[in-house]
């Protein structure tokens, strides 16, 4: 996985970002962004795929490395608990720029930026379903759900008098809204920060080249899914069309030859320590992606087979280790969640988790430097590179 942090979540922001609070009391994240974000696109929601899933409709992120927008598809997320609404996230102008204000789980629904993100987030509150009785019950007339496997239902039309694309407040062209008392109110009540499952779709949506702005020009591959991280689902939705026309900034130098369908992009670190160093990796998924090393050359044959199966050997070794410590931290986060932890616990356990990772980095790093060592053919001994041979 690549080592470029978007960093949207309110659990990777309180670590790596400095923040500052909205009028609405969110939280905003990252430094402002001089180009607006690409408008909504159209498409429509797949089908509810349980009881207690709640829909989480799809925003643009931004890659600071590479200075692009990408989509994360919206998606049909489990509530943390009973009881609690998602409120999005939005863009807004802001600090001579546009900045992300994060989104969160909590009792009501607080503000959002009056941005029309559909499906019963019309820009105030939430018309999609309510809580009643321990249950989420589903408004059909904007929801997509299959009554045959959900039977908590209810039919109330609502009246959306204003389509409008927009995806951010403010600025030039923005959308002209500000947070009620109510939504105020709301935004000072207890927060639970998106779960893992969305972190894990905006880390899908960032490694799939066709979610860029600068690719799809405003009309992503994937639009939603049914399930976080479903990008290849049978039931994931495509883009039916861009929300309105958009002109992706100019790309960074570095990233001009990087092909648009390289996924992985495991050349993203070599060219920028810079920002591998100020963007420290949070867990083992951020880490850059490492190459297979190349083949020995010592010219002894025999040596160079051993060599390389100890290289080999050495990366299953590695990758196991990675995998087992994000198992680790995914479990924790998972707990955190339950215990509806607040953002300190939160932090303290981020904070942890950074350590974890970078001691495993440093560890892996000696690792391979040791075996690089050992591959290196013997230096002459010393003294005798010029001393003539015997008799002569």
């Amino acid at each position: 996985m690549r080592n470029r942090s978007v960093i949207f979540s309110l659990i990777l922001t309180i670590l790596l970002l400095a923040m500052s609070g909205t009028a609405a009391g969110q939280v905003r994240v990252g430094v402002a962004i001089s180009i607006a974000p690409p408008p909504i696109p159209v498409y429509e929601q797949p089908i509810c795929p349980e009881d207690g899933y709640i829909w989480t409709p799809g925003y643009w992120a931004y890659d600071y490395d590479d200075a692009d927008y990408y989509w994360v598809p919206g998606t049909w997320v489990p509530a943390p608990e009973v009881g609690l609404f998602w409120t999005p996230g939005y863009w807004a102008w802001g600090d001579n720029g546009f900045v992300f204000t994060s989104g969160y789980w909590g009792p009501v629904v607080g503000f959002y930026g009056g941005i029309n993100y559909g499906f019963g987030y019309f820009g105030r509150g939430y018309e999609g379903g309510r809580w009643d009785g321990g249950h989420f019950y589903y408004n059909t007339t904007v929801n997509r759900v299959n009554v045959e496997v959900v039977h908590n239902v209810y039919n109330t039309r609502v009246t959306e008098t204003t389509v409008n694309r927009v995806s951010y407040n403010g600025g030039n062209g923005g959308i002209n809204a500000r947070a009620s008392a109510q939504e105020e109110a709301a935004a000072r009540q207890r927060h639970v920060a998106p779960v893992s499952a969305q972190v894990q779709q905006e880390r899908s949506a960032r490694s799939d080249r066709q979610q860029w702005a600068s690719v799809n020009h405003g009309a992503p591959a994937v639009a939603a899914t049914p399930k976080p991280g479903g990008f290849r689902d049978s039931g994931a939705v495509r883009t039916r069309e861009a929300g309105g026309p958009y002109k992706p900034a100019p790309r960074p130098e570095n990233s001009a030859s990087r092909p648009d369908n390289n996924v992985s992009r495991p050349d993203n670190n070599a060219s920028r320590p810079g920002n591998n160093a100020s963007r420290p990796a949070i867990h083992p998924n951020d880490l850059p992606h490492v190459d297979r090393a190349a083949p020995p050359n010592t010219g002894n044959a025999k040596q160079d087979q051993k060599y390389q199966q100890d290289q080999e050997k050495l990366q299953v070794k590695q990758q196991k280790d990675l995998q087992k410590l994000q198992q680790k931290q995914e479990q924790e986060h998972q707990q955190m969640a339950k215990q509806q932890a607040n953002q300190a616990k939160q932090q303290q356990m981020e904070q942890r988790h950074q350590q974890q990772t970078q001691q495993l980095q440093q560890k892996q790093a000696q690792q391979t430097q040791q075996m690089h060592q050992r591959q290196q053919p013997p230096a002459p001994p010393h003294g005798n590179e010029n001393k003539p041979p015997h008799g002569s």
